[in-house]
């Protein structure tokens, strides 16, 4: 490790490279090995074929389970009275909530939704500092078409409504929703020190996706786990996030691929040890301000902002969920092609978080505090997201059938005959874990009037376009997206277009 530490010391320029070669350089070696690896070493791909496999079984019955645990335990917090709780201590009235809001080009009826239920609370609107973050870069003057409208919509509802203006061109800034972040916690810190009853330590603070409903709960049940929690500077909290807002608008195979991610965060809440924030969080002002906020030259902020936060407190802080749902919108746009190519981006940008992995292996090996098993494992388990993203659906649809079809010797072979049919057997036993999404799916998504009843019967069919929704909607955008991080082709923030 010492080594390493000098080697990321001496050679900044060049470890920063390298480690951004690092996830296209292991995801494309892991795609191609059964390639060349049928010729030259058919055995040995077979063998890492049903190792794959195998993973592959546990991994999809883990989370079919997990999902479903969490399913369960958001459908009881939805009614549980978190209110009441929050209420059980004194200084309750003491803890406020801003709610960070970037946004671009974002139409005003989207942000009066996520306006209107931030005021409808069940902690009371008073309690609450939404900011809405607008970029200067979008026009003057339809931001403040924009601000003219909540204004008059939402005055006097909230502790204070906010708004603010990222300039574009900042020296040293990634256009995006992190600097954007930076940009508006800088205005809320000037806000803070004038109004004397909104003490720092007393605040929490969120970062949200302009699109998002917060479950009514949600700022009830933050309150009560902020002030219950003696580590309360140390945590983040993340709800359950799901795309079920505009989800029956979109055609089918983006509603399949939203459909499953939906189920997919849902699971993840039910590993709080290896959980990590994303998309829409909450964090404590203090912890925020203690981590010197979001950082301005980067495009993904959520992975960033926890790692961040992890190694600079030497790995006290960790992710609490909430188990709530935060309602956001499925990547639409008119038309068939443009949702796809709207959908196909917006995964494309979440798969940029390998960027992160080069800070994370560098804060990793350079770091002295944190416990060494516990920063260990997390930061082995994002790896290993990151580098399998594009390879899952390569292995699992393509592999099993590369040994025998371009080796005809070792098609000869009672393991070459055999592969693809103990590969299928597996697989097919993974196959259980997709009755548990549907199931969760059908149970979690909100009731749409209006909706045939032709399309509710077909409902659950929707999936068999899954393997055609795994290659556009998650191998070919990860890979797009390593394959630019290792070339040094650096992807620009696309924010994702609302109707």
């Amino acid at each position: 490790m010492f080594i390493l530490r000098w080697l990321i010391k001496r050679y900044p320029r060049f470890s920063q490279r390298a480690l951004e070669i690092l996830p296209g350089f292991m995801s494309w070696s892991l795609i191609l090995f059964p390639v060349w690896g049928s010729f030259l070493t058919p055995l040995a791909v077979a063998y890492y074929i049903i190792a794959f496999d195998v993973y592959w079984l546990y991994r999809s019955l883990a989370l079919a389970g997990l999902s479903l645990l969490a399913h369960f335990r958001i459908r009881a917090n939805e009614t549980y009275d978190w209110m009441g709780d929050a209420a059980g201590f004194p200084d309750w009235k003491k803890v406020y909530h801003a709610v960070i809001i970037p946004n671009y080009k974002e139409p005003g009826m989207i942000l009066a939704r996520t306006l209107s239920a931030l005021a409808n609370q069940t902690l009371g609107a008073k309690q609450i500092i939404p900011v809405v973050a607008f970029e200067t870069r979008a026009g003057k003057d339809a931001n403040r078409q924009i601000e003219k409208m909540l204004r008059e919509k939402f005055s006097g509802v909230f502790a204070k409504l906010m708004f603010t203006h990222h300039p574009s061109g900042l020296t040293g800034e990634v256009v995006g929703k992190s600097s954007n972040s930076a940009w508006g916690a800088s205005q809320l810190a000037v806000e803070i020190k004038k109004h004397k009853n909104w003490n720092p330590e007393m605040l929490t603070v969120s970062s949200a996706d302009a699109d998002v409903v917060f479950h009514p709960n949600h700022f009830a049940a933050i309150t009560f786990k902020f002030l219950d929690n003696p580590a309360r500077y140390r945590r983040i909290w993340q709800g359950a996030i799901m795309f079920y807002n505009n989800i029956d608008k979109i055609a089918w195979p983006m509603r399949v691929f939203n459909r499953v991610a939906s189920v997919v965060y849902m699971g993840l809440l039910m590993r709080p040890d290896r959980l990590i924030n994303f998309s829409t969080y909450t964090l404590s002002w203090h912890l925020l301000s203690e981590i010197g906020g979001w950082d301005a030259d980067v495009i993904p902020e959520d992975y960033r902002i926890f790692f961040k936060a992890y190694f600079k407190t030497g790995g006290e802080v960790e992710v609490e969920p909430v188990f709530l749902p935060i309602l956001a919108d499925a990547a639409e746009s008119i038309g068939f092609w443009k949702t796809f190519v709207n959908t196909y981006e917006q995964v494309k940008r979440w798969a940029w978080g390998a960027s992160d992995d080069a800070y994370i292996i560098k804060q990793y090996i350079l770091d002295t505090k944190a416990p060494f098993w516990d920063k260990t494992i997390r930061v082995l388990k994002v790896l290993e997201d990151h580098f399998l993203w594009p390879v899952n659906w390569f292995i699992l649809t393509l592999g099993a059938t590369l040994p025998p079809l371009l080796n005809e010797n070792f098609s000869r072979t009672v393991i070459g005959k055999t592969l693809p049919q103990v590969s299928s057997a597996i697989l097919t036993v993974s196959m259980v874990s997709l009755l548990v999404v549907i199931f969760v799916d059908w149970r979690s998504k909100p009731k749409i009037a209006g909706v045939p009843l032709w399309r509710k019967i077909l409902s659950p069919f929707e999936f068999v376009l899954l393997p055609i929704v795994g290659f556009f909607f998650t191998a070919l955008p990860g890979l797009d997206a390593h394959t630019r991080l290792m070339m040094g082709r650096y992807i620009e923030y696309r924010t994702t277009e609302k109707v």
